[in-house]
């Protein structure tokens, strides 16, 4: 690994290692994804890394190719101490709210670690249902790595649903915009209404 590259993953370790002093051991990066598009769930995901790891290339997932995130996600989950997905369905996000059903994510997706987190760091989001210490870090899939890796896994995961969804619902054409509002989404939501899959409460505008 470049020096550059071993420098810009050591300062993304800053927040962890602040834990670490703390007495912390297993601490858990916090994120999501999928809370903007017009269908699909919002996933979010947690990941607990080993102390003094470094991952090549990571960083927050809105940055990287889909094929450096695929390649990432395959060493996350490779190399984690423990990972995990939640997943709140439009059913959900319809009754409560997006931003209550990404909390609702981030906290199955705490619960279901199968190592117990002691402290977690999260991307910007201030309340968070969780029973342990947490602290919100505003960008933070640039600044913890551990945040990061939980960005690639919530992305890779709620992208590789939308593939599927994509098999039954190809006029919308999933495969390539992931659920966003493109302007091809939206002529075929005016062309063929809302599918099971769309989230009625983003889509008033356009039906």
């Amino acid at each position: 690994m470049e020096k550059k590259e071993l420098d810009r993953l050591k300062k993304m370790m800053e927040y962890e290692e602040e834990i670490y002093l703390q007495g912390y051991t297993n601490i858990c990066g916090i994120d999501e994804a999928g809370r903007g598009p017009l269908c699909g769930p919002v996933v979010a995901a947690a990941v607990i890394l080993p102390k003094d790891f470094y991952i090549e290339g990571v960083d927050d997932s809105k940055k990287l190719s889909e094929k450096k995130r695929e390649k990432l996600y395959e060493e996350i989950t490779k190399n984690a101490i423990s990972w995990s997905v939640g997943i709140s369905e439009v059913d959900v996000i319809e009754e409560v709210n997006i931003l209550n059903a990404t909390r609702l994510a981030m906290k199955q997706a705490v619960e279901c670690l199968s190592i117990k987190a002691e402290y977690a760091l999260v991307d910007a989001e201030k309340k968070v249902p969780i029973n342990i210490p947490f602290l919100p870090i505003i960008k933070g899939d640039s600044l913890s790595q551990s945040i990061a890796a939980a960005s690639i896994i919530a992305k890779v995961t709620r992208d590789r649903m939308l593939v599927e969804f994509d098999k039954n619902y190809p006029e919308y054409g999933f495969l390539s915009n992931k659920g966003y509002g493109t302007k091809s989404h939206v002529e075929a939501i005016k062309k063929y209404g809302l599918c099971e899959i769309h989230r009625p409460s983003f889509c008033k505008k356009f039906v």
